[in-house]
């Protein structure tokens, strides 16, 4: 019961952040000025995942395959968006990448197969792990009335998704970033979260004009209000922030 909650909880994550201090991401860019073309391949795919549009999916997928992502990335974006977009969601876009790998392969594509995360802790100790990439991406710890209202989605939270989905390191958090601003730019509603993680994007050092390259490639993809609503939260940060 407490993994099936997440997905209403996740929309709750962090809607009343304090602009972040930048912090050094997982991994590093091949370009610190531009986004590699796997990387732009992401928002894409967490838009049209989280809209639930599987012919758009389709070819986002193709192009991200193209662009480098291995099949574990791929996955990987489509198990966290059930955090955003529910488990609906999320398992018909699983779904949509085995048609498309099953396709690719009849076609003698080879497909990089990636790698499975390390193990994770268990008990306490994943909470604390949660807690500290909570912290470590929102620039500060995450406090609030609403987490002393519900308590439990505080602990989903910390638990779950920073620790369970974020703290899985075969994707870096750059790239979850990515598609999550994808996601959440695709749905109606979510402004506060995804301001949220546009900052939180800036803390693991995405750059503003990286993030409008990523709305360009979702405008690219026929995603035109998810590029809207990405450019509007980016024109919502100040200057001095940039």
């Amino acid at each position: 019961m407490r993994r099936r909650a997440v997905a209403a909880a996740a929309s709750l994550t962090v809607f009343a952040l304090p602009l972040l201090h930048a912090q050094p991401a997982p991994a590093a860019m091949d370009n610190p000025s531009q986004l590699t073309r796997k990387q732009l391949a992401i928002a894409p795919i967490g838009a049209a995942a989280a809209r639930g549009d599987l012919p758009q999916l389709s070819a986002a997928l193709e192009e991200g395959l193209d662009a480098g992502l291995s099949i574990s990335d791929a996955k990987e974006i489509l198990v966290q968006m059930y955090a955003y977009a529910g488990f609906p969601r999320s398992l018909n876009a699983l779904g949509e990448l085995m048609k498309v790998l099953q396709a690719r392969r009849q076609r003698g594509v080879q497909d990089a197969p990636g790698r499975d995360p390390a193990p994770l802790p268990t008990g306490q100790a994943l909470r604390a792990l949660g807690t500290a990439n909570q912290t470590r991406l929102s620039g500060s710890p995450v406090t609030g009335p609403l987490f002393e209202f519900a308590p439990a989605i505080d602990e989903y939270l910390k638990t779950h998704l920073f620790g369970d989905v974020f703290g899985r390191d075969n994707l870096d958090w750059r790239s979850r970033e990515l598609a999550t601003v994808g996601a959440l730019s695709a749905m109606d509603g979510v402004e506060s979260q995804l301001q949220a993680h546009i900052r939180i994007s800036m803390n693991v050092g995405l750059t503003v004009p990286q993030l409008r390259a990523a709305a360009d490639a979702m405008a690219r993809r026929g995603q035109a209000d998810a590029s809207r609503r990405a450019n509007a939260a980016l024109d919502r940060i100040p200057a001095s922030a940039r």
